[in-house]
């Protein structure tokens, strides 16, 4: 494994992370991490600057860890795994880099000079609440980091686990912004369980949602991805939006399948096996790159903002704005906080 030349992006011209020596590798004998190797890793850097040429709606991300147990068979992140020449398939589904120093590190280039206070987005690579999580508990210590320095952040996942850090997550809200969201394409059960096995069901993630809203704490849903003729019927979309709305979403944001290298050929493979008939049409439909047409992106978006208006649920503005969670008021405070929008992808 190429773990001496492994840079966070191409961006940071291959300054290393960390280096061979560094490496513990460890298996566990419990259920729940069956067949799962760790590497445990002391990491040289944790803020990752996004290159400039990106989509992405913000410059930098902490990525607590590498590959993901969720192993949602579409998931962009699979190519970096070819970085440390770890497979891009099941490898990434089970090999999973863990920057066991990831909250020190962090805390320490927080206080640096040359740190700005920029916006920090996780969950953006790979999730940062997988099921890892539970077991290295890098979040509490990158929360507390990040509201110790009043530094404005985002959370994106499809994990349960974050509702352990909710006070946290309160703490922060008080003394800057922060923004979550949890990802949720589809509430059809059958697809759920063939391409994001690994993860919470839909209704978990809602229930999420209804947790953090009940406590105070406004999350939206990035409602992605929308998957091309398995997931996109009419009905299924309105059953997706109305299950967001009843959970009490501040808003959804959609966002339609992309096959990126690396992703694209496990996604392919897959399709291949189970659902053979539509190859050629996957093919066409993304004959010009890793994107949908943007009039197949335009419909989904248009059909999915007029749900949402029907079941009282806004749109996010835009897919990169981020919202201030509520901070729970002092007993005789008579106003409310003003929301800005939240952090999606």
């Amino acid at each position: 494994m190429r773990w001496d030349n492994l840079a966070e992006s191409p961006a940071t011209n291959g300054a290393a992370l960390f280096g061979a020596s560094a490496v513990t590798t460890r298996t566990f004998d419990t259920p729940e991490f069956r067949g799962i190797t760790f590497h445990e890793v002391r990491a040289r850097s944790i803020l990752n600057r996004v290159p400039g040429a990106s989509r992405m709606p913000f410059e930098w991300t902490v990525n607590p860890y590498r590959g993901c147990t969720h192993a949602c068979v579409y998931c962009f992140a699979r190519k970096t795994h070819s970085y440390l020449d770890l497979d891009t398939g099941l490898g990434f589904d089970s090999q999973i880099v863990v920057k066991i120093n990831a909250p020190e590190l962090l805390r320490r280039q927080l206080a640096s000079r040359q740190w700005q206070g920029a916006h920090v987005a996780m969950g953006t690579n790979v999730d940062c609440y997988q099921r890892a999580e539970g077991r290295y508990r890098l979040m509490p210590g990158i929360i507390s980091a990040l509201r110790d320095h009043a530094n404005p952040f985002s959370i994106l996942t499809k994990g349960t686990l974050i509702l352990r850090d909710l006070d946290l997550l309160r703490q922060a809200a008080e003394v800057t912004e922060v923004g979550i969201s949890v990802s949720v394409g589809f509430t059809d059960r059958e697809l759920w369980r063939t391409v994001e096995p690994g993860t919470p069901s839909p209704e978990r993630r809602l229930h999420v949602v209804r947790a953090l809203t009940d406590a105070g704490i406004g999350c939206g849903v990035l409602m992605a991805p929308v998957v091309p003729f398995l997931g996109d019927h009419p009905d299924q979309l309105r059953a997706t939006v109305r299950a967001i709305a009843a959970s009490g979403a501040t808003s959804v944001t959609p966002l339609v399948l992309h096959l990126r290298p690396g992703a694209r050929e496990w996604y392919m493979a897959w399709l291949r096996e189970h659902h053979p008939h539509l190859v050629a049409r996957y093919e066409r439909l993304y004959a010009e790159g890793a994107y949908a047409p943007k009039w197949y992106q335009r419909r989904i978006t248009r059909h999915v903002h007029e749900l949402a208006a029907e079941f009282g649920i806004g749109p996010s503005a835009r897919p990169g704005g981020h919202r201030r969670l509520p901070v729970r008021p002092e007993p005789h405070a008579r106003a409310e906080p003003e929301p800005t929008q939240l952090t999606l992808l």
